[in-house]
């Protein structure tokens, strides 16, 4: 099974079939992490062989993949260019985090609006904590990297994408798929990416 790590704000509702959400530190009623290396250690338990990391997750994926090194055979980043995103404009409030969110279409099936206040709450925490992280610090990973982008992803440049090669000592690959920076998560192509992936690192393959 694919170890999925969701993009700011998510709860992982949004994870791609064949894989299963980590469970960040802050949500279902457990204490939010204090910084983003506490984030990385409380992911790092519920990490598989294989991760696949979207937009914020991307980062704590590939955090998590440099802390567990060669037990991580493979790792997939989506929506996230190599180096940190952050957004232009600072985003301390629920309300600028909600027209963030939705410019790049992650609520777009929030069931209510309560629950788009959860998670413009969230990501406004999960936003502080990626501001705080610097990539270049970590790693690189020794594991194979799939980067991939949507493309009609605003947030993400093919250059941006490709900077990935640079943070692993492994093989590597790029994709630019159909759909934009959230949309991506629900296309037949990256299924087809993911079950490829999952089926090669299948331990009873």
């Amino acid at each position: 099974m694919i170890t999925f790590f969701p993009g700011a704000g998510s709860f992982g509702g949004d994870a791609p079939p064949g894989t299963r959400a980590v469970k960040y530190p802050g949500r279902f009623g457990t204490d939010p992490a204090s910084s983003f290396d506490e984030l990385v250690r409380g992911c790092a338990g519920q990490a598989g062989t294989v991760l696949f990391g979207h937009s914020f997750g991307a980062y704590v994926a590939y955090a998590v993949a440099a802390s567990l090194g060669d037990s991580v055979e493979a790792l997939v980043v989506s929506g996230a260019n190599a180096r940190v995103h952050v957004p232009p404009q600072a985003i301390t409030t629920p309300s600028e985090a909600l027209a963030y969110l939705d410019a790049l279409g992650a609520l777009a099936d929030a069931p209510s609006d309560e629950w788009r206040e959860i998670v413009a709450e969230t990501a406004v925490h999960d936003l502080r904590l990626l501001a705080e992280f610097d990539v270049e610090a970590v790693g690189p990973v020794r594991c194979p990297v799939v980067a991939v982008r949507g493309e009609r992803d605003p947030l993400t440049t093919e250059e941006g994408v490709r900077g990935w090669q640079n943070r692993t000592s492994g093989p590597f690959t790029t994709r630019v798929l159909a759909g934009g920076h959230s949309d991506l998560l629900t296309g037949e192509e990256l299924e087809a990416v993911t079950r490829n992936l999952g089926s090669q690192h299948d331990p009873r393959g």
